[in-house]
């Protein structure tokens, strides 16, 4: 007996360890069945190849050490039960309130403000924007005059998108005065309309003065600037004040390229107190219905100088900037005559080939 008792404390019968092993085999098969579940299930439950990698969809899919153990999978193969997912719908610019502004094309400009500088050039700017038929470039380019070189492609990428029914549009005031500029935008289109703000002659030149003034306050005074010989009566004609004044002169250059039906010439001192009218007669140049009436236009007594209305029923007006509507330098009244007689015949000039009597003098 003893002896039987001390051999059962010995090696382990064989049925014994036929049962240790089954125990471990079936352990081993649970863990790696589960593993699989994991690994060929995606996360709306539907069930992968067995051989397919393992998608990483975020940190709790299988806890960490799976996705550490996993691979990033490749685009996803089709599959019959699930419809393809529909593509985005595009976004539109948060700049733009309506799909149709986005899908409009860059297009050279049909239409230029050529001039001219401190006539008006920006109220006009301005107020034919707000026509829904009229796109233009806030900034000026000076593409005629300083960027030539930089190409029509460059020129064209800077004009807003607008549809095949919208005028594209820009305002650089220095064409009006640059010698090539005709040539150049003659080349770029022969059908281009052009747009020339006209001001008396003199008062523009005060303006031009007390604008380069509020910049540079150590400039000569608007007298020694004006005369070659105050005694004897000489102005100056090359100082760039009084040179932009001589209308008719200028006009002769763009002439040579443009017949005078395709250039409109707006009144300055008209655009002030019927805005309106003026902006009536731009419309009907650029072929667009007169969308722009009495009811955009609010006189601002303090600049002296018409504010825009954002919309027809809005009760708040927006107006130009600081430097428009400025207070000008007092010149000596003596000056201001010499000048009028000075710009005379230039004015009659001009009045003649325009066919319009601005009535400066």
């Amino acid at each position: 007996m003893a002896y039987r008792v001390l051999g059962r404390a010995g090696p382990p019968q064989p049925r014994r360890a036929r049962r240790l092993l089954f125990a471990f085999t079936l352990s081993l098969s649970c863990t790696y069945l589960c593993y699989s579940l994991l690994c060929c299930c995606d996360d709306l439950g539907r069930s992968r190849p067995l051989g397919a990698p393992r998608c990483l969809r975020g940190p709790g899919a299988g806890g960490q050490k799976l996705l550490q153990k996993s691979h990033p999978c490749g685009p996803p193969g089709p599959t019959p039960s699930a419809p393809p997912a529909a593509a985005p719908a595009p976004r539109l610019s948060a700049a733009n309130h309506s799909g149709a502004q986005k899908l409009g094309t860059k297009r050279l400009p049909q239409a230029l403000i050529v001039g001219v500088k401190k006539g008006g050039t920006r109220a006009v700017l301005e107020f034919i924007r707000v026509h829904p038929d009229v796109r233009a470039l806030g900034t000026e380019p000076h593409f005629f005059d300083r960027n030539y070189g930089r190409g029509l492609d460059w020129y064209r990428s800077l004009m807003p998108r607008t549809l095949e029914s919208q005028i594209t549009l820009e305002k650089t005031p220095s064409y009006f005065v640059t010698q090539d500029a005709p040539r150049r935008i003659f080349n770029m289109s022969r059908d281009t309309k052009l747009i020339v703000v006209v001001r008396d002659p003199v008062t523009r030149a005060i303006s031009d003065y007390t604008q380069t003034l509020s910049k540079k306050p150590d400039i000569p005074t608007f007298e020694v600037l004006t005369f070659r010989n105050r005694t004897q009566g000489l102005v100056d004609a090359s100082w760039g004040a009084i040179r932009i004044g001589l209308y008719a002169l200028h006009l002769q250059s763009w002439l040579r390229y443009f017949p005078l039906a395709q250039i409109h010439f707006v009144s300055g001192e008209r655009l002030i107190v019927d805005p309106a009218g003026e902006m009536g007669r731009v419309q009907d140049f650029l072929g667009v219905r007169r969308f722009l009436t009495d009811k955009h236009f609010y006189f601002n007594k303090t600049k002296g100088f018409p504010c825009l209305r954002k919309t027809e029923s809005s009760l708040l007006p927006r107006c130009l900037g600081k430097s428009k509507g400025r207070t000008h330098v007092q010149i000596d009244p003596e000056v201001i005559d010499q000048l009028r007689e000075f710009y005379r015949p230039y004015n009659i000039k001009f009045y003649e080939t325009v066919g319009q009597d601005f009535r400066w003098e």
